[in-house]
């Protein structure tokens, strides 16, 4: 990597211009944790686990505040910096990185499990087939958004503000119908105590087999494994602090491409610089709590639904049917159009988490390889990222049809759960060892401020050794 250039920090423009990263962030949450994992958790166990929800999800936030911090600070992606930090650490995280999104089709796979039972078409295919026909459609209706849109984050940002304004404001009028309200004092007790032992005996017998769906929904409670890392590109096309000194790719199509610096940029020191960082720091901490915060309600809701619908009937969504029991959370609202507007909902979380998937991991391997291999620097960005987006889209269509969108979401949660107790450590170092040796000195950050992103990490640790535990008995 060549060395950091010097220049300004700038002024911060004011909290709404700034508005976008946390929705993003919390859409393509609400399409994984939200929707599939802890629902399904709760329509089997009830308040059993509940306890580990907001903790778990908690745990992401000093994550996404040292994420965040390193792209405000220097305009790179995080990535940029783990290889600054060590360059062969980088290079064995990011091959992780690259198998855990060999099967992110299986959000689209699985977002199309509802239309597939809703709409019955085409006639006579069995459940598999019919998702797999609608999942195939919707990828051809999103794959040319990627391509034709100049600025895809905007259409991103766009898109997830209206699925999440929906898909709250229906979870909220759910929640409020007499056949749910009437758990509320039940569920909120699970939230807040624990109900598995050695507190107290799970209300149904444990199955060994759920170990891997329990570390699924506690990874993906938030935006879990190397979905985290995400932030900083979302941070870095928003132009927070340093990144707006960054360029942004283009389409060919329908934009003018532009020369994006390879390496960041230090803080010039001067006057204003303390207080102009701590306006920046004010913000990534807002940003990273409204996503955070904004998770847990909406996860607290599709939880209360299946407490009070799936729960007593015993569906438990899983297989080819990952989503279709969920459709009873806004049936009990308005009907049979209930069921179709939550099917919709669904396709359109879970779709949106491909497409914003394959546009964050696309540049994730544009920024890695151009960043790594400087024979490459050759080809501009732009060649590079359109080249993996068409790459990863022929392999998430190829291979979410090896099994069952469970099934493949879960071996993506355990390969990206070993990622974060990984990049937690190296988050860890990089803000609060390397990167202050390049800091004007007053704004290197404290010896307190390490405390929290300490916390997560070594509950991380904990968590992969209880899992393993928990195989192990299997």
């Amino acid at each position: 990597m060549p060395p950091f250039s010097s220049n300004l920090l700038p002024s911060f423009p004011g909290w709404f211009p700034m508005m976008g990263p946390a929705v993003v962030w919390l859409a393509l949450a609400q399409g994984s944790g939200e929707l599939i994992w802890w629902p399904r958790i709760v329509a089997e166990y009830g308040e059993g686990f509940l306890f580990l929800l907001i903790p778990a999800t908690l745990l992401q936030l000093p994550l996404n505040y040292a994420i965040g911090r390193y792209t405000l600070l220097t305009g790179e992606s995080i990535w940029q910096g783990f290889i600054r930090l060590n360059s062969g650490f980088a290079l064995a995280l990011w091959f992780l990185m690259t198998l855990q999104f060999l099967w992110f089709g299986s959000w689209v796979t699985g977002g199309s499990t509802g239309l597939a039972h809703l709409l019955d078409f085409p006639p006579g295919w069995s459940q598999p087939s019919k998702t797999l026909f609608w999942s195939w459609l919707t990828i051809l209706v999103l794959f040319p958004v990627l391509l034709l849109s100049p600025r895809i984050y905007k259409v991103i940002e766009i898109l997830m503000w209206f699925v999440a304004a929906v898909a709250t404001f229906g979870l909220l009028v759910a929640c409020c119908q007499p056949e749910v309200a009437s758990h509320w004092d039940t569920f909120l007790e699970g939230v807040f105590v624990p109900h598995f032992p050695p507190f107290q005996p799970l209300p149904r017998p444990w199955q060994p087999e759920d170990a891997t769906p329990l570390l699924t929904a506690i990874t993906f409670a938030g935006l879990g494994g190397f979905f985290t890392l995400f932030y900083s590109y979302w941070m870095r096309e928003k132009g927070a602090g340093m990144a707006a000194h960054m360029g942004h790719i283009t389409s060919p199509i329908t934009g003018k491409p532009e020369v994006i610096p390879l390496a960041g940029f230090i803080p010039t020191s001067t006057p204003d610089l303390v207080e102009n960082w701590r306006r920046w720091k004010q913000y990534l901490l807002a940003d990273s709590s409204v996503a955070i915060v904004g998770n847990i309600v909406t996860t607290l809701m599709t939880c209360l639904l299946s407490f009070a619908l799936l729960y007593p009937k015993g569906l438990v969504p899983e297989g080819w049917e990952l989503v279709v029991h969920q459709m009873r959370f806004f049936e009990v609202s308005w009907g049979v159009l209930g069921k179709f507007l939550f099917a919709i909902i669904a396709t359109c979380f879970l779709s949106d988490t491909w497409l914003t998937t394959v546009d964050a991991v696309s540049r994730v391997h544009t920024d890695f390889l151009l960043s790594y291999f400087p024979t490459l620097r050759r080809y501009h960005p732009r060649n590079c990222y359109y080249t993996v987006a068409i790459a990863l889209t022929v392999i998430t269509v190829i291979t979410m049809h090896f099994a069952s969108p469970s099934l493949l979401i879960q071996a993506t949660a355990v390969i990206g759960f070993i990622g974060t107790v990984l990049f937690t450590g190296a988050l860890l170092f990089l803000n609060h060892w390397w990167l202050p040796q390049h800091l004007p000195a007053e704004i290197r950050p404290t010896l307190k401020s390490a405390i929290p992103l300490s916390v997560s990490w070594i509950c991380y640790i904990i968590l992969g050794i209880v899992y393993l535990g928990l195989l192990i008995i299997r």
